[in-house]
């Protein structure tokens, strides 16, 4: 192990059951998997759960503004984060009656009080922008509190909320990924989907996030298959491959006069590409 001048220990907590991992230094204080703690953040201090073990990692990888790991959650604390459980949820139901009442357009999503108590957030979706001023006025004068308003996109919603894909699994969002990476229509055509919106657009309504981590995958696996339209030898003779079967490295060859025929790439009869072409002195 490298020594303490040239590496740190570092930690993954995460704040949200569902929520983004982040790395903390964790600094001498003894945690596993599965434990609270009350770490610093740029808000304040924080109570996050233990997702990741202690790992190590050289300074010049260490993540910008790194904070540190406070202390093991107390019964003390434990009691604190209870009685914030206890305003989120009646903020929530506050704030929603306040948005009916002033007849906002937008859909109040969360709403996270900070550890100390020193402000709530309350995240929410919208079409459009919204003016909403006037509810925080109303949330002051009910909390006494800072208030913030979060903007959120649909994305971030469909993970707070979870539920199950069409694949019949847990949303990847809310199950393992930490981060939202971009989805292009580009790469459900590169694995060969239906362009159906409702084929390749999750529960958010936007772009399944499986079609981006699974991207590298299929591009990787195309390049040892014959692309479509182009003449391969088969054992039971020649014909353009008209589908691919990516998962399975199959292709459908058309042999002509309307037979097909399934075969697995690596029996798809390819020149020899170390071959050399003969010389003109050859002969």
């Amino acid at each position: 192990m490298e020594d303490n001048q040239s590496s740190l220990n570092i930690i993954g907590i995460r704040f949200k059951d569902r929520g983004k991992v982040y790395s903390f230094d964790a600094a001498d204080v003894a945690l596993k998997e599965g434990d609270r703690a009350i770490v610093n953040t740029e808000s304040g201090p924080a109570m996050g759960v233990v997702a990741t073990g202690i790992y190590v990692l050289p300074h010049n990888k260490l993540p910008h503004n790194l904070q540190k790991i406070v202390r093991r959650a107390t019964d003390e604390d434990m009691e604190v984060h209870e009685e914030n459980l206890k305003t989120e949820e009646e903020a929530l139901q506050f704030c929603m009656e306040r948005i009916k009442a002033r007849n906002l357009s937008m859909k109040l999503v969360d709403v996270e009080a900070l550890f100390d108590k020193s402000k709530l957030v309350f995240c929410f979706t919208a079409e459009n922008r919204v003016d909403f001023r006037e509810l925080v006025k109303d949330l002051v004068q009910r909390y006494k509190t800072r208030i913030e308003l979060r903007q959120i996109w649909v994305r971030s919603e469909a993970r707070i909320y979870g539920g199950i894909g069409m694949c019949g699994r847990e949303l990847c969002c809310s199950s393992f990924l930490n981060n939202f990476a971009l989805v292009s229509i580009k790469m459900a055509k590169e694995q060969n989907l239906l362009l159906n919106p409702e084929k390749i657009s999750g529960l958010c309504g936007r772009l399944m996030c499986c079609l981006a981590f699974e991207h590298e995958t299929y591009v990787k696996a195309k390049k040892n298959m014959p692309k479509c339209g182009k003449m391969v030898t088969t054992t039971e003779g020649k014909g353009k491959v008209v589908k691919q079967n990516i998962l399975e490295e199959m292709v459908v060859v058309d042999l002509g006069d309307g037979k097909e025929v399934e075969v697995p790439v690596h029996e798809i009869q390819r020149k020899d590409k170390n071959r050399k072409p003969p010389t003109k002195n050859q002969g």
